[in-house]
């Protein structure tokens, strides 16, 4: 199928604004294009999907948004935080369409920029802004503060986690405070989603491997840490780790023996991240995962 062709059917910015000012300015977006536009299913979104990106994340998080709009059409929050700057919320709203044929897919991106004592109430922020009875989808760039106000309203609307422990600096240790969520949320996270086909291969090898002890691992330390958790819960016994650190899974070595490199390319971003959308229930063979990682 030939990739689909973006248009920006309209735009708005305002500094300075209100929730009730967004709510005012997207349904006269919608009600703009719906007057032009011929082709069925106008506005087509299947979940909310908030991304909470600080600056350092902000550009990153609107290049993976881009490449995979078309495929989960929803009504996306990006939220910039700006909690050094004066008191205020300044938007920028967007309702994107792709031509499908004779069909026309449209979603909503709504980047918000939360300044000053708005960043610690993003909640408050999000909530009018989401869409009833679909679900909620949280993507937290870099480490979550765990228990801080902001990472806590936002957890409490949402369905799934979605997060990149590979973002992380504190390893192994905060995948032990991610574990207390496990409960609380499903949790998806990419830097597990990029190890899917070493851990497909190495389940082929299975007797033979039955009695690893060590791991190296030529990769980010993230994924280090959860292949060598992986493997602690599935064989029942420790499995030491040692990592060589890579900015992509490049290769691994099971008790100093080099393991076959598996078939096909790595993902990009948003592939990845568009993977992760279509899940909605725990992965529980991850959680325990993560648990042997922590220990």
């Amino acid at each position: 199928m030939a990739p689909a062709l973006e248009q920006t059917v309209d735009d708005w910015t305002g500094d300075d604004v209100t929730v009730a000012e967004i709510e005012r300015e997207l349904a006269r977006l919608r009600e703009s294009a719906s007057e032009g536009e011929a082709q069925p299913n106008m506005r087509t979104s299947v979940m909310t999907h908030i991304a909470w990106a600080p600056a350092e994340w902000q550009t990153a998080a609107e290049e993976t948004l881009a490449g995979m709009a078309e495929r989960h059409p929803s009504r996306t929050l990006l939220l910039v935080p700006k909690p050094d700057e004066p008191d205020g919320l300044d938007a920028q709203i967007s309702l994107r369409c792709f031509s499908l044929g004779d069909r026309s897919i449209c979603g909503e991106v709504i980047e918000l920029d939360l300044r000053g004592e708005r960043a610690k109430a993003p909640a408050s922020i999000a909530l009018p802004l989401l869409i009833s009875d679909l679900p909620v989808f949280l993507r937290w760039r870099g480490e979550p503060p765990f228990g801080a106000d902001e990472f806590e309203q936002l957890l409490g609307i949402t369905d799934r986690l979605v997060v990149d422990s590979t973002e992380w600096p504190n390893l192994p240790a905060a995948y032990g405070r991610l574990a207390e969520l496990f409960d609380r949320a499903a949790i998806s996270d990419i830097a597990w989603a990029r190890t899917e086909r070493w851990r497909s291969l190495l389940a082929s090898l299975w007797p033979g491997i039955a009695d690893v002890g060590s791991i190296r691992v030529r990769g980010t330390r993230a994924q280090g840490y959860l292949l060598a958790g992986w493997l602690r819960s599935r064989l029942g016994h420790d499995v030491e780790l040692e990592v060589d650190e890579h900015p992509r899974l490049e290769g691994l070595d099971l008790d100093g023996e080099p393991a076959p490199f598996p078939p096909g390319k790595p993902p990009n971003a948003s592939d990845v991240l568009s993977s992760e959308l279509e899940l909605y229930t725990r992965d529980r063979i991850y959680e325990a995962a993560v648990r042997a990682a922590a220990v």
